[in-house]
């Protein structure tokens, strides 16, 4: 990459209009993502401390929890490091290695609700097959199917944006280097790298949204066939929790790389909201509405608490 630029560093701007709120948003983002982290750790203890919690299900979710702490923390120590009034810059392979990490998690994470999608539909509609179908192989080969595919991604994407020389100006207009305001510095033509991003990430995006639609679409049919009120409340309350974490996840993804005219505030507020609230409402999400992760929660707190008091 450093034979193709003159540049060895940018300097990120932050969130477009919002030049003199430092202050405030660093007391915003000094609570969001502290918060973020431990809701999704205390997930993640609570499927791992409880045998009832190890099935193909708290896995997927135990996954994304891990997701939920890495995803916000490509960007954030970043963003609290210069809204703190420290050097805005960022090296150039530490500007690459950004980009690389956003787009790997970010795909993986959505690879992973397709996952759970499809693991809620066989769950439903073929409860008794679902041990077998759902064995700890195929999990574990989805999941590296979702690694693969998202390494992919990314690597692509890296490599079309920073084979194009940068040769100044530097400044970066946006709150971390993503691949929109990272173009338009290319001192070359940057349309191919425009295509090849907008392409690559639009089609993820539909054939995971598919994914789920279709899971979501049999599941949907599978329960308006229950008789029993009590198994439609039961069937659809372990779908309802994964399904406002996907409208959180994809809505914001759609609005900032679907748009026909890019809107820099929209698209920096749209990704704040995706990079840091939406991990948050994840774990908040899973713990309000599961009750076996309420239970495990619950057991945790006593054994940290009771552990304090010998």
């Amino acid at each position: 990459m450093r034979n193709h630029t003159e540049l060895n560093e940018f300097i990120l701007l932050g969130m477009p209009q919002t030049q003199g709120l430092e202050t405030v948003l660093l007391g915003i983002f000094l609570f969001i993502y502290p918060l973020t982290l431990l809701g999704n750790l205390l997930i993640l203890l609570a499927i791992v401390s409880s045998s009832t919690l190890h099935t193909p299900m708290y896995f997927f979710l135990g996954l994304l929890s891990i997701l939920d702490m890495l995803f916000p923390s490509v960007t954030c120590p970043k963003m609290l490091f210069y809204l703190s009034g420290q050097s805005r810059a960022i090296s150039y392979k530490g500007c690459a290695v950004q980009l690389f990490f956003y787009h790997f998690l970010g795909s993986t994470e959505g690879c992973l609700y397709s996952v759970m999608a499809y693991d809620r539909f066989v769950a439903i509609c073929h409860p008794l097959r679902y041990m077998l179908i759902m064995r700890p192989g195929v999990c574990v080969g989805l999941v590296l199917a979702a690694w693969l595919l998202s390494y992919l991604h990314a690597t692509v994407l890296i490599a079309f944006v920073f084979q194009l020389p940068y040769c100044g100006p530097n400044r970066v207009d946006h709150f971390f280097c993503d691949i929109p305001a990272v173009l338009t510095l290319a001192c070359a033509d940057s349309s191919l790298a425009r295509r090849v991003s907008s392409t690559n990430v639009g089609f993820l995006v539909l054939m995971f949204w598919l994914c789920v639609c279709v899971s979501y679409t049999r599941i949907g049919i599978a329960i308006l066939r229950i008789r029993s009120a009590e198994g439609k409340q039961k069937a659809f309350s372990t779908c309802s929790a994964h399904l406002t974490a996907i409208l959180c996840a994809f809505g914001p993804i759609i609005i900032v790389y679907l748009q026909p005219t890019p809107n820099p505030l929209l698209g920096a507020t749209v990704q704040i909201l995706n990079n840091t609230v939406s991990p948050m409402l994840n774990s908040l999400i899973y713990s309000l509405r599961n009750k076996e992760v309420k239970r495990s929660l619950k057991m945790v707190f006593y054994n940290v608490v009771f552990t304090a008091l010998k």
